[in-house]
């Protein structure tokens, strides 16, 4: 299924040199910053690498979600916090990501927090974009 905006409101352009070894630099030049491999995949693991720039951006957007999720319930989630893993590894001839997503809410218990997730995982845009190619995982926590 192809999730299509009916208008676009907004455009993120970027450019990168290097790929994984290089550097990215946002139109605006306010993401302006050297790319490195992580210590773990053979790199110097000095900069930041895609997978963190996923995760912030998967984070940010998932929670924003959230607070529409808990807008929707009743449920103010403003003292939110969303916690994102994600796991890069070799799969068939190339690399794979995952992303395992934990959203902790204050004045909820768990079964609440986790309906919550859910619903947000239906809204987010970084949902849609991954759901079928990416295994990820959702767990909401009360607190």
């Amino acid at each position: 299924m192809t999730n299509t905006p009916t208008k676009i409101v907004y455009t993120a352009r970027a450019s990168v040199t290097g790929g994984r070894a290089g550097h990215a630099r946002s139109e605006d030049g306010v993401l302006d910053l050297d790319l490195t491999a992580p210590k773990e995949t053979g790199g110097p693991g000095t900069g930041t690498n895609p997978e963190q720039l996923f995760a912030v951006g998967y984070g940010a957007c998932f929670q924003g979600a959230l607070g529409l999720a808990a807008k929707n319930a009743g449920v103010d989630a403003s003292g939110s916090t969303v916690d994102i893993a994600v796991g890069f590894g070799p799969e068939g001839d190339s690399f794979a990501i995952t992303a395992d997503i934990t959203a902790t809410i204050p004045g909820v218990d768990d079964a609440k927090a986790q309906e919550l997730v859910e619903a947000a995982h239906q809204l987010c845009p970084y949902s849609k974009a991954t759901r079928g190619n990416v295994p990820v995982t959702v767990t909401g926590k009360g607190a």
